[in-house]
């Protein structure tokens, strides 16, 4: 689609995309570090585009930028459209960000329109969404609702080693209100929270539309640096029946925990059990040792929370299990998690109805990965998603969405907050 078919907002949104690109990039990818520079210069560059168009900005104590574009009756509820702008390492310039710029493209059209809606629109961009820097769940958005648990501002950055709060208080902000719980946003006055962000799947690629309307958020748990303790021998000298090869011990966990997938599955249920890091240490390993120690990182995801229950319980058997006939032992380590989150059916009824009044394909999808949208939900607030197609999935330098299904996810998302009715019930 070239820029002449593309709405106001869309040609907007692509340009601030190509200059957070350009701005940020850190080949082969971009890198936008929470509470670091790239992510700095991205919640400037969105501020200064909203108060172009007649927004006000606040900053909580955290960080989170709140940008307002006034409705017509400030004491009514506002419709708040938001999303991160830090990355993962070398990561692809959409994720996360893509929902910014949607929300300010909505503005754009609004203000080329002369159109004010009966109520404030915000567009929040949150701090530090990525688990790749701070091992916490939505700590911006958290912070935004003053749900943050002080413990967590003790969390430190994988790339430094230094607290989430010497962070914070570095770019100029106040973690010591956030500890007290002090929010930026009363959750009182929001009318209905919705997240543009890029699926990180292939659902939407399957089935051939531009956009898809998100039913819920899988929540998940996390082992960051779990361990498989056998013994180190000599791959010669050690007979069968004296090993406690960590690897084979590792080995026996991974098909265990994939049988106990295989049986979900047949019993209808979703979920993903990654091993994303497995690896022994070089100045033991060799090609003529029988391996002592083994770390590795587990990641489960589900939209159940009883599927998650079970994953962790048959775990912890194997471990047991496991250990009893490799002569192994495991160590869990440090553990995060995350709550499963559903979308309001209400606000699906409405997006429903704005892609029907638009013509447009809109099918329903779920969301493997997490986003700020959890916590808004988790918090009893109206929580709404909408996914734009994305082709290689995303942490990766290759993201592949295109602008003209940015548009269409504007587009959407116009709709919808211009005829946005808490009151009236879809058919």
């Amino acid at each position: 689609m070239s820029d002449a078919v593309l709405t106001a907002g869309g040609r907007l949104a692509g340009h601030l995309l190509d200059r957070l690109a350009n701005a940020t990039t850190d080949a082969p990818g971009i890198t936008r570090i929470a509470y670091g520079p790239g992510e700095r210069f991205a919640h400037d560059l969105v501020r200064d585009e909203a108060e172009k168009l007649g927004a006000t900005a606040d900053v909580d104590a955290a960080g989170n930028l709140y940008l307002t574009l006034k409705g017509r009756d400030p004491d009514l509820p506002a419709i708040v459209v938001g999303s991160h702008l830090d990355s993962v390492p070398h990561g692809g310039n959409f994720d996360g960000a893509a929902g910014v710029v949607a929300g300010l493209a909505v503005m754009a059209e609004l203000v080329g329109q002369g159109s004010q809606l009966p109520r404030d629109l915000v567009v929040l961009a949150t701090r530090a969404e990525e688990a790749a820097w701070f091992p916490l769940s939505y700590p911006g958005s958290q912070a935004a609702l003053g749900l943050l648990e002080p413990a967590a501002l003790d969390a430190k950055r994988s790339d430094s080693g230094r607290t989430l709060a010497d962070h914070m208080r570095e770019e100029g902000f106040d973690p010591d209100a956030v500890r007290r719980g002090v929010p930026g946003i009363d959750a009182g006055r929001i009318a209905a929270f919705v997240e543009v962000h890029i699926e990180q799947g292939p659902r939407l690629v399957a089935s051939g539309a531009p956009v898809g309307i998100v039913t819920g958020i899988a929540g998940g748990f996390r082992y960051v640096d779990a361990k498989c303790l056998g013994a180190y021998a000599h791959s010669g000298a050690e007979p069968r029946f004296a090993r406690r090869d960590s690897v084979l011990g590792f080995a026996d966990l991974v098909a265990g925990l994939e049988a106990e997938w295989d049986a979900l599955e047949r019993e209808g249920h979703e979920a993903t059990i990654t091993f994303g890091r497995v690896e022994s240490d070089p100045s033991h390993h060799g090609g003529s040792r029988v391996l002592g120690e083994l770390r590795f990182t587990l990641d489960v995801r589900s939209a159940e929370a009883a599927v998650l229950d079970r994953i962790e319980a048959r775990l912890h058997a194997l471990f047991a299990e496991v250990g009893t006939k490799r002569g192994v032992s495991f160590e869990a380590g440090p553990r995060f998690s995350w709550e499963p989150a559903t979308m309001s059916p209400v606000l699906i009824a409405k997006l429903d109805r704005a892609a029907t009044e638009l013509r447009m394909r809109a099918p329903h999808v779920p969301s493997g990965a997490g986003h700020d949208a959890a916590t808004f939900a988790g918090a009893d607030i109206a929580t709404a998603m909408i996914f734009v197609r994305n082709e290689n999935g995303s942490h990766n330098p290759h993201e592949a969405m295109e602008i003209a299904d940015l548009d269409q996810a504007i587009r959407l998302l116009f709709q919808f907050v211009i005829s946005f009715d808490p009151n009236r019930r879809e058919p």
